[in-house]
């Protein structure tokens, strides 16, 4: 079936199964492989996109059910101020080991800042919860959260 999303603020023309999980259309119909494939049934976190501004998993969301709401990926994120200060403070923390959870974290991270500019560390970690890591770098994520929040996204 034909279908028109837009994606990272531009229109894309896509054949896929109306029952298509967003995370396969982005990966093998749009060639997006920064979104990750990690359980499949919405779980791990790893495929966190942004459907309107929230923080949604891409492996249980079909195509058939985007409609005219807007999808952002990682490959847009720092088009966000939010996202642009947390790709940095990642960076600059030396958060990750693995980073194959990351792009999902800095989705969800970047979706609690963007709604809620001033969390508290237990809302950082509530929000944060349903992303797995499995190199367990949980105190660095949420430390670097706080770190944005703190500071704001242009002095992070």
């Amino acid at each position: 079936m034909a279908y028109r999303v837009t994606i990272n603020g531009e229109t894309r023309d896509i054949d896929a199964p109306e029952d298509m999980p967003l995370l396969w259309v982005l990966r093998n119909e749009l060639g997006m492989t920064g979104t990750k494939f990690g359980c499949g049934i919405g779980m791990c976190g790893a495929c966190t996109v942004h459907v309107d501004g929230v923080a949604t998993r891409s492996c249980a969301l079909p195509v058939g059910s985007i409609g005219e709401r807007q999808i952002s990926t990682i490959e847009h994120l720092s088009q966000s101020p939010v996202g642009a200060a947390l790709q940095q403070v990642w960076l600059d923390e030396d958060v990750m080991q693995c980073g194959y959870c990351q792009a999902g974290q800095l989705m969800n991270a970047t979706a609690l800042l963007t709604s809620n500019p001033n969390p508290s560390q237990e809302e950082i970690e509530n929000s944060m919860r349903g992303n797995i890591c499995r190199c367990a770098c949980y105190k660095r994520i949420n430390s670097a959260i706080a770190k944005v929040a703190a500071e704001g996204p242009s002095n992070a």
